[in-house]
This record gives structure tokens, sequence and C-alpha cells, in this order.
């Protein structure tokens, strides 16, 4: 039997590679508890910061599809930072899988308490897209008093009823123990945005998830579901929260559930009548609208927490 020397070479004779083969040490990247490294992204104002966002991108995408809205936010002088969830873009992990969805959200936690580690006493906000709007909705529920406000952008809070039929998830149920990697149905692009550019901005994106979604992820994302029923009775922090009605991905009945359970004393839904899912890459009027809410929201919130601190 060969000695193990091969097990103990120096990271730089075989440097660890995003799944796109650039080497992490060329990328800025965190460690997550589970040792996988995670590709992360820093778009920093051009004075110095009044206040932090976290982004938590949607299901099958990844951070950098985010530039606009932070290039926005930077603008108003925050500094705004992101990473690929595990499985997902130029993070490790196999792709669109997830051991237990709370992964994410530990992540997510990590890599806040980082950045408010490097800027201390600055309020800090979330910002949601989809399954990453689960994401924040849970971060929040953990750290009660951590964040200044939250805005959620379509966010996933219920299953689709035509997705989660009681015989549907009886069924996924019974192929997670048997073939949880059996891919079920990819997400439809049409159904993403109205703007022919986007969509086809994302059918051609190689960092996109093309692939049908694996029977376990769709488990994940219904124990997601089912902690966030727990956690919406506790969300007290000022809320934010835009929906195109006829979306498909995210059914909006989940934002009015939210409005109705979350005893936030402030708390604002925003519906776009014919928009579709990602309402930040819609047709122009309706982004230009979006970010417009979400600067106006979010520079109040962040007036209203250096009020509370200075007082």
């Amino acid at each position: 039997m060969k000695s193990g020397h091969s097990s103990r070479m120096p990271e730089e004779s075989s440097p660890r590679k995003t799944p796109q083969n650039v080497p992490y040490r060329d990328l800025p990247h965190l460690v997550n508890a589970d040792g996988q490294y995670l590709f992360c992204r820093y778009w920093k104002p051009s004075t110095p910061p009044r206040g932090l966002v976290f982004v938590a991108h949607g299901a099958g995408e990844h951070c950098c599809r985010y530039d606009d809205l932070a290039q926005m936010l930077t603008g108003i002088n925050f500094f705004v930072f992101a990473h690929d969830h595990v499985g997902h873009g130029q993070s490790e992990g196999d792709r669109m899988v997830v051991s237990d969805f709370h992964v994410f959200v530990r992540d997510s936690l990590q890599h806040i308490d980082l950045m408010k580690k490097d800027h201390p006493g600055l309020p800090v906000f979330l910002l949601g897209h989809s399954m990453g709007g689960a994401i924040s909705i849970l971060t929040a529920f953990e750290r009660p008093n951590d964040f200044s406000g939250m805005v959620l952008i379509s966010p996933l809070v219920v299953a689709s009823p035509d997705v989660a039929t009681p015989i549907k998830v009886f069924a996924a149920k019974i192929l997670n123990l048997v073939l949880p990697n059996l891919s079920l149905g990819s997400i439809d692009p049409n159904v993403i945005s109205r703007n022919k550019k986007e969509v086809d901005s994302y059918t051609t994106d190689p960092l996109i998830y093309h692939g049908g979604m694996k029977v376990s992820f769709v488990i994940q994302l219904l124990n997601a579901i089912a902690k966030i029923e727990r956690a919406l009775p506790k969300l007290t922090l000022p809320l934010l929260v835009l929906h195109g009605s006829p979306d498909k991905l995210c059914d909006i009945k989940g934002s009015y559930l939210l409005m109705d359970t979350a005893p936030s004393q402030d708390k604002t839904l925003k519906v776009y009548d014919e928009a579709y899912h990602a309402l930040h890459k819609e047709l122009p009027e309706v982004t230009a609208s979006v970010l417009k809410e979400i600067q106006s929201w979010i520079s109040q919130k962040l007036s209203a927490a250096e009020e509370a601190r200075h007082s």
C-alpha cells in the first residue's frame, strides 16, 4: 500500500476549484461549516457604508444576477454582499442538491456574521428572491433582533397548488426514499419574466442550472415551507414584499399569508398585476418601479434604524 502523502499535499499544489474550474484563491469565497467553498460577491459604495444588505438568490440561479439591484443599493451607501448557495453557481456541491434546507440558512448567517464583524454597528437588511425569500425568512426567524428590515421579491412561502397536491407530496416522500436523485421537471424560463431579453439571458447563462429538480431537493423545499409556517407568526421586523399576481413559480397566496400572519407593525405588500416571477428582471417599467420601491423603502428604514441607534 502506498504511503498516504497525497492526502497531505499542501493546498497550493492542488488548489480547490469552482465547478467551472477557476481556483478559489483567485475569487472571493468563504468556507462553510461542512468545508465547502462558496463563491462570494461584494458591492462596495464609494463612501463609507451606512448599512449592509445581504442578498439571497433563488433556486438554480446565482448571486451575480443581482448586479443591478446591488448597484442601486451601493448608490445610496449600502455595502451589499451575497454568495452562491451550496450546489449553485460558482460554489461547491452537487448541482441543486442540499442535505438539509437549513444549510442555506446556516451559511447565510455565517456570511452575515463575518460582514458584521468588518462593519460593526451598522444596520443589516435581508433581501431575498423566490427560494432566497424562504432563506431570508428563516434567517430572520433565527435572529429576531439582528435585522433592521427585510425585502422579499416573489418569496417562496407556500407550495404552488398544482405542485403540492397531497398525492404528489406523498409520492415525492416515497420517491425520496428510493430514488432521491430522480429528476422532476425543470423550470420553464418563460414563466420567469415577460421580458424576452431576460428570458434569453436566463436560458443562455451557463451558471444557471437548467436541468430537472431532483426529488430530494423538492423535499427540502417542502421542509422549508413547513418551517416557514411556524416562523411567520414570529416575524416582527419591517417587511417589504413585492409579488406579481400571475406568478406561476411562487404562489402570491404565500405573500398574502405572510401579510396576514406576521405580527410586524411595519409591513407593505406591493402587487404587480400582470408581472411574472422575477420582478427585478421584468419589463423595464416594472423593474424600474420595483427598484424605486426598494430604494425608497430601504432608505426610510435605514434612517429609522440610525435614529433608533442614536437616541
